[in-house]
């Protein structure tokens, strides 16, 4: 019998064991990260805690770079999806209480988000010491970005500005709550006016 023509084969998909071997290397690097760090995490660190060779690291990451930057495309991801169905849950509000509440949860950093902030801060700055790798982080910050602008346009037109795109309002807000997780990691009261401070003026900017 002759095999169909090669026009007529289903798209190829990654194989399911392909994709559950993936799984485990970020889950177990991502436990590693947080725990001592990037810099002290070696690819072999990662390997033996998910128990695969270097070959089955390779075949999905090209480098320890690649991994963690997968994790934060996951987390990102997440985190939009997380903000669109807030959005959705206070369309009955009146608009300022609005904008003040979705500018809030964008900036709010819950105690189990603080190890990811230390490991996002000490990423930027490794990256900030090598060109490849910041151009690497810059088109991660324009893909979240975008991705932020689309959950704006779609669903929180409000915090969009007269006069701004949508790609820019949330350029602003990641910034923002960029340099609010650089001053907050640590926690405690001070932590908290700053988050109620620049929730409000981002609200009132924004709203």
């Amino acid at each position: 019998m002759n095999p169909p023509p090669a026009d007529s084969a289903p798209a190829a998909r990654p194989p399911r064991r392909r994709v559950h071997t993936r799984a485990r290397l970020l889950a177990a690097a991502g436990d590693l990260f947080l725990a001592v760090g990037f810099a002290r995490t070696s690819i072999e660190d990662v390997c033996a805690a998910a128990g695969y060779t270097r070959g089955a690291f390779y075949s999905n990451f090209g480098s320890k770079e690649d991994l963690l930057l997968a994790l934060f495309d996951d987390r990102a991801a997440g985190r939009m999806a997380e903000l669109a169905e807030l959005a959705a849950a206070g369309e009955a509000l009146a608009p300022p209480e609005r904008a003040r509440l979705l500018v809030e949860a964008l900036l709010r950093v819950e105690p189990a988000e603080t190890g990811w902030i230390l490991l996002f801060l000490e990423f930027r700055l490794v990256a900030a010491r090598s060109e490849g790798l910041a151009e690497r982080v810059a088109a991660h910050d324009r893909e979240v970005s975008q991705a932020l602008a689309a959950v704006l346009e779609r669903a929180l037109p409000e915090l969009v500005p007269p006069g701004a795109t949508a790609r820019q309002a949330a350029g602003v807000i990641l910034a923002a709550r960029e340099g609010l997780l650089a001053r907050t990691a640590a926690g405690g009261g001070a932590a908290e006016e700053l988050l109620e401070a620049t929730a409000a003026v981002l609200s009132g900017l924004l709203g």
